[in-house]
């Protein structure tokens, strides 16, 4: 799946270099931001009629999940009275600078990889290694965000139950044997596992080594098919390897006869789903308002079945969000 790869490039795109850091959105022509924003044209003619709050960019990175999210954060940002228009910019290493600078004033994002990513940008690219920010821990993950957000212009607002981040998944029979409800389980059982993943898995501290050192899992080799593929699944699902790394926002792993085992050490980065605002065009306790309606509803599992009705149905991004927020009755005014 195409979001499952974007993701892992969103990862690594978190402990890039300050080289990569600098490049800038001019760099690209104005055309990634649609011409520049045009704060008081009123022009989005999706807007619900009458819209005077003013303007509104709504930043996304270019993956399904991004678009979704971007999606239901413009169109609660509508029904709240703003006059909104998407960009979506390629990546964080764009994107992230057009926010500080007001190009963009509201990007969904998730709390751990960003936080490393200004923890990179301010710290050095070696921070994220030597010096991380993010844990496992979403409450103090956000607190180090906000600390190295705020005196860039950016608000961090309030981050929600939705989290996409690594998980690992085995057969629902696998499971049944050996009774094994948590990664814990598994290292406790003692059982050999070969993992489909990429390769890198290898040397990750989230993957291989990581469930090593937590867990106690005997981890006797890595089949690299990928992160989430379905080559990977399948590995696991015909018995080939036992554990697939894939995301929580897999919808697909069903299909698969595979489940989820849960991380209960917290091996992996608090990557919850949160909006993060330039503080001077978009911080308005309306637009945080209109934006926390989504962040308390939205769960993993409903971002998992967005993310299947566009890459699995070919529905558009904006159909599922508004299916999404009038089941909800967010678009309610």
């Amino acid at each position: 799946m195409g979001g499952l790869v974007n993701r892992v490039s969103r990862i690594a795109g978190a402990v890039l270099g300050a080289t990569a850091l600098a490049v800038s959105l001019a760099a690209c022509g104005g055309d990634s931001l649609e011409g520049g924003k045009k704060k008081d044209s009123g022009s989005a003619g999706d807007a619900p009629a009458g819209a005077e709050k003013g303007s509104l960019v709504v930043g996304a990175a270019a993956f399904t999940e991004a678009k979704v999210l971007a999606e239901l954060y413009a169109q609660s940002l509508r029904a709240a009275g703003y006059s909104v228009s998407i960009t979506t910019v390629k990546n964080r290493e764009l994107y992230e600078p057009s926010l500080e600078s007001g190009e963009i004033d509201v990007v969904p994002e998730y709390a751990a990889t960003i936080a490393e990513f200004l923890n990179a940008k301010v710290n050095g690219p070696k921070a994220p290694e030597d010096k991380p920010v993010a844990s496992g821990d979403a409450a103090a993950t956000v607190e180090a965000l906000r600390k190295l957000a705020e005196p860039r212009g950016l608000k961090v607002l309030a981050v929600g139950e939705a989290v996409d981040q690594n998980a690992f998944a085995v057969t629902k029979e696998f499971a049944e044997k050996n009774k094994l409800k948590t990664l814990s389980d598994l290292g406790r059982a003692k059982l050999k596992v070969k993992i489909a993943a990429g390769d890198e898995c290898a040397v990750r501290p989230f993957c291989a080594p990581g469930l090593k050192k937590a867990y106690g899992i005997d981890v006797t080799g890595i089949d690299p098919k990928g992160v989430g593929t379905p080559q990977a699944k399948q590995a696991v699902k015909d018995g080939v390897d036992q554990l697939v790394l894939t995301t929580t926002t897999d919808a697909t792993i069903d299909s698969f006869g595979l489940v989820f085992l849960e991380d209960d050490k917290k091996l992996q980065n608090a990557d919850n789903v949160l909006p993060v605002v330039n503080a001077k065009d978009a911080g308005a306790p309306e637009i945080a308002a209109a934006l926390d309606k989504i962040t308390k509803v939205l769960t993993t599992a409903d971002l998992a079945e967005l993310n299947r009705k566009v890459d699995a149905e070919r529905a558009k991004p904006e159909d599922v969000a508004k299916e999404y927020l009038t089941a909800k009755g967010l678009l309610n005014k």
